[in-house]
């Protein structure tokens, strides 16, 4: 075994351990966890503080100083609480008891959008907590299928897309799979995909909560070229751990879409704008951490972003 297998190796073992011993605690002992990580990473360790601050400056410019800090903090506890229900749901959460953890948004919209014969495309974001949206999706009959690049230890792409899969979601290699794609299109399947992943200069760039960034025109392709209806969608957590506000921030259907919604920069710059709507309703449940407004606009698209 070569070394650096050897090291993911232990690194899995490590990553199993955490979960295992995260897998003991109550949901309440998991919060508690998470609060004192939160205080850890945004008083001491500050992972990526910069990043953070210059993020929220720039979306909330009239924030003050200790409401950005706090902000931060219930990032920080969020995400930590993302992981702690990420390990728990598939012990917590199942087809007797969801309907105690769940509280659905516009439920006959979203069952009429998924039955739909023709393929449909699920956009979320870094937000809420969208691996619980994908597992949801699947615990309640519906496959998706999503697109993602491999993770470089093997050891976890293969205990992570376990979970992924485990109610019906398959993974697509997001190298290589174009035609695979095409023929999911063709046959109704549904693609989830991340609708605010950096998609480099040449990508689309659009306003997202006030600076420019670069979007993949695939996602706005699939729907234009597929008659493909889009659905934002948006898994928040409540009040309490494990229990989810789930549903669509607004629909796109080709058959019925607005003059400025019938391109690609429109539908890209639509579907932005619903994840802006539900960032800025629930802002501590957003990857500040995310590095989304990298690069600047080609000179030629400056002004249409």
């Amino acid at each position: 075994m070569s070394r650096k297998l050897l090291a993911d190796y232990f690194s899995y073992l490590a990553v199993r351990i955490v979960i295992c011993l995260i897998q003991c605690l109550t949901i309440d002992a998991c919060r508690t966890l998470s609060r004192c990580l939160a205080v850890l990473f945004t008083t001491v360790i500050r992972v990526r503080r910069g990043v953070v601050d210059e993020n929220l400056r720039s979306v909330f410019p009239n924030m003050t100083e200790s409401d950005r800090k706090a902000l931060a903090f219930q990032m920080w506890e969020h995400l930590f609480l993302l992981v702690c229900e990420i390990a728990q749901i598939r012990r917590k959460m199942h087809d007797t008891n969801w309907r105690d953890c769940v509280t659905f948004t516009q439920q006959r919209e979203i069952v009429r959008c998924l039955l739909d014969r023709r393929p449909k495309v699920l956009v979320s974001g870094h937000f809420g907590n969208f691996e619980i949206a994908s597992y949801l999706a699947g615990l309640f009959g519906f496959r998706t299928y999503a697109i993602a690049r491999p993770l470089d230890n093997p050891f976890l792409h293969r205990y992570v897309n376990a979970f992924r899969e485990a109610k019906g979601q398959f993974i697509l290699d997001k190298e290589g799979s174009a035609g695979t794609i095409a023929e999911l299109l063709r046959r109704g399947a549904t693609l989830s995909l991340l609708g605010d992943q950096y998609a480099g200069p040449k990508g689309c760039w659009v306003d997202f909560l006030g600076r420019p960034a670069s979007c993949h025109k695939a996602l706005a392709l699939f729907t234009l070229s597929s008659q493909a209806p889009m659905m934002v969608m948006t898994c928040v957590r409540d009040e309490c751990p494990l229990h989810f506000r789930f549903g669509p921030e607004g629909i796109a259907d080709p058959r019925a879409l607005a003059k400025e919604q019938s391109s690609v920069p429109g539908l890209t710059r639509w579907y932005n704008a619903m994840l802006e709507q539900a960032i800025r309703r629930d802002p501590e449940q957003y990857w500040w951490v995310h590095r989304r407004w990298k690069g600047t606009p080609p000179r030629r698209s400056a002004a249409a972003a």
